[in-house]
């Protein structure tokens, strides 16, 4: 975010903005969140996960897989993300 103040044009904007009943707010364009996706959300500033290096051996077509469906970050990112789902899973089960 940038630190540079308002220019005149985007703080008459924002009081318009606050200006907005609750209700007057179009959020037809936005999908509900599941309460999966609450559960394994990540909210910048509010909860960091310490990471924390490991050796482990995985099958080579594993790797490969994650490697390839990526999407462009870190193939152990992807690998951490489908881990953190399946333990929200299994603790919504256990509840």
């Amino acid at each position: 975010m940038s630190s540079r103040p308002f220019s005149p044009e985007e703080l008459e904007q924002l009081a318009r903005l606050e200006a907005l009943r609750d209700e007057d707010i179009d959020l037809s364009d936005i999908p509900e969140i599941t309460d999966e996706q609450w559960a394994t959300a990540f909210r910048p500033g509010l909860h960091r996960p310490i990471k924390m290096p490991v050796t482990i051996r995985l099958d080579a077509d594993v790797v490969g897989w994650f490697k390839d469906h990526a999407g462009g970050k870190p193939y152990q990112t992807e690998i951490n993300r489908v881990l953190r789902q399946h333990v929200a899973k299994s603790e919504k089960k256990r509840a």
